[in-house]
């Protein structure tokens, strides 16, 4: 049995690498925040989550097969959490049963066995009653194929066939097992039967044995043991084990097949449950959220309304600041502008929304619309390390050679005032060298900077696949932290942060301008 809620041809996988750059991409994004929405406080989910979100999908069918799916679940919610606790449900009842699974031992794995597959077909049953009373009302190719699969390979026929089976497993008539006698005169050949009787009353079975015993022509042998010959015992235990033991490891199996079902709907119900409760905190604090429109790779696109940073947003009890850019076939989009002014938060939006929109979910905008990547990767300043071994540029240029060494045609880089820890001079140059590489490589590519050189460099080129976006400020120093298409700036505005601290006088009337570093 298979689901196929996330895929279309094969099952989610938990325990599969998460890609190379997971720790810069957790850091540099923020995703703890997102994850811990998303888990709600199990950390199972948030497991689910991390995985499924890092996993790219690379094709747009495949992203919207999972959004239909998460369409559906949206819609009915409680139907979806229902399912996922009786996957919870089967999973922790099978723990508690008693016993273990040894081919020394078949009697215990029988047991345990048949109590196992008794919690089952139950849970079973439930996943079907969920299915009949449901199931039509889901439009989904994944949930609509689960529920034609629990409908039609676990019909009741099938259910009730089992427990016939596992009734008959329990043994309350005894253990029919026939043997020859092999090399030595040893018992060979043990095989388990179906017994040719039915089941009968007390009356009847006491009956039957008082004609066996007054009757001379009986054909059966009959030896029992006595109540404390216990070598007795053992050696009817170990015909016994014998007899069973082919039929323990077979139901041992079918155990595991079940439970393995049980497993893998429970990992991927759990992704669609993570969904909706972020959903539910986004929609309680009223933030727009769409489905986006995944394009296929071949071209550099990306056209938003309204995205926002979605971590920032869980943090803060307000609103964010929604952006619109129109990228469509822009190969490098340079953002500059003022300080504090909404550059990284919209960096960051974007790298959340390229993630979010590659593992299926829907994401935080009003409208998206981008092309699917091969990766993405980040490469933001990182604070003073005292444990570094050398200089802050040494190991800026170190995280861009690893970057380098992965990246692929296709990609996506996320440049966050990358190589400003030397001169702007010397920073502009090594930055323009890089992004001029990684563009004839036919990376797409984001860089947030307050190098003016760089920026008014590839503003003079006036390349048509060029977008240069600029931190709004008002007159007086007001930040909007929307982003609007303009020329690169030779300020930052830095003095808006320096009358902010110091007070509105603290400069003096005639002073030059100051940029920040």
């Amino acid at each position: 049995m298979k689901a196929f809620l996330m895929y279309r041809d094969r099952d989610f996988r938990l325990n599969e690498d998460h890609p190379s750059n997971t720790d810069d991409l957790m850091q540099d994004l923020e995703l703890d925040t997102l994850l811990h929405a998303m888990a709600g406080g199990d950390e199972f989910l948030r497991e689910v989550a991390k995985k499924a979100v890092l996993a790219s999908l690379r094709e747009p069918e495949e992203v919207l097969y999972r959004q239909r799916a998460l369409a559906d679940c949206q819609e009915w919610p409680e139907v979806i959490r229902d399912l996922y606790a009786i996957a919870v449900e089967a999973i922790e009842r099978e723990k508690r049963v008693w016993g273990w699974m040894s081919q020394k031992y078949p009697e215990s794995t029988l047991y345990r066995s048949v109590e196992v597959l008794q919690i089952f077909v139950g849970l079973i049953k439930k996943l079907r009653q969920t299915a009949d009373k449901h199931g039509d009302k889901f439009r989904s190719e994944g949930f609509r194929r689960f529920f034609d699969m629990l409908s039609t390979e676990l019909n009741d026929e099938y259910l009730q066939l089992i427990e016939n089976h596992l009734e008959r497993l329990r043994f309350r008539n005894g253990t029919l097992i026939s043997a020859e006698l092999g090399q030595g005169n040893m018992g060979a050949n043990y095989v388990l039967r179906k017994p040719s009787y039915t089941r009968r009353n007390w009356m009847d079975r006491v009956q039957e044995w008082l004609e066996q015993a007054v009757s001379k022509d009986s054909q059966e042998h009959v030896y029992e043991v006595h109540e404390r010959d216990e070598a007795g015992f053992r050696a009817l235990s170990d015909l016994r084990g014998q007899g069973i033991c082919h039929v323990a490891t077979a139901l041992a199996q079918s155990t595991g097949h079940i439970l393995s079902f049980f497993n893998m709907l429970r990992l991927e119900l759990g992704f669609y449950v993570s969904c909706l409760n972020l959903r539910n905190e986004l929609v309680r604090k009223r933030e727009p959220l769409c489905f986006p429109k995944p394009l296929a790779a071949d071209r550099p696109m990306l056209t938003c309304q309204g995205i926002y940073d979605v971590c920032l947003s869980l943090r803060m009890d307000e609103s964010v600041v929604g952006n619109d850019v129109t990228g469509d076939d822009m190969r490098l989009i340079m953002i500059t502008g003022a300080n504090r002014g909404g550059k990284s938060t919209f960096l960051r939006s974007v790298g959340l929304a390229q993630l979010m929109m590659q593992c299926g979910m829907f994401v935080a905008a009003e409208m998206f619309a981008a092309n699917l990547c091969d990766g993405i990767f980040t490469h933001f300043k990182r604070e003073e390390d005292a444990s570094m071994k050398s200089g802050k540029l040494d190991e800026e240029l170190s995280r861009m050679s690893v970057i380098v060494g992965k990246v692929t045609p296709r990609s996506i880089v996320l440049f966050n005032e990358s190589f400003a820890s030397t001169n702007e001079r010397e920073g502009a140059e090594i930055a323009r060298q890089i992004v001029r590489a990684l563009l004839e490589a036919e990376v797409k590519v984001f860089y947030v900077t307050h190098m003016f050189d760089l920026a008014q460099g590839f503003y003079l080129a006036k390349s048509a696949d060029t977008l240069f976006l600029r931190a709004e400020r008002l007159t007086g120093g007001q930040r909007t932290f929307r982003l609007v298409p303009g020329e690169p700036s030779p300020t930052s505005y830095g003095e808006d942060l320096y009358r902010r601290i110091f007070g509105r006088s603290a400069l003096p009337t005639n002073r030059p301008s100051v940029s920040a570093p």
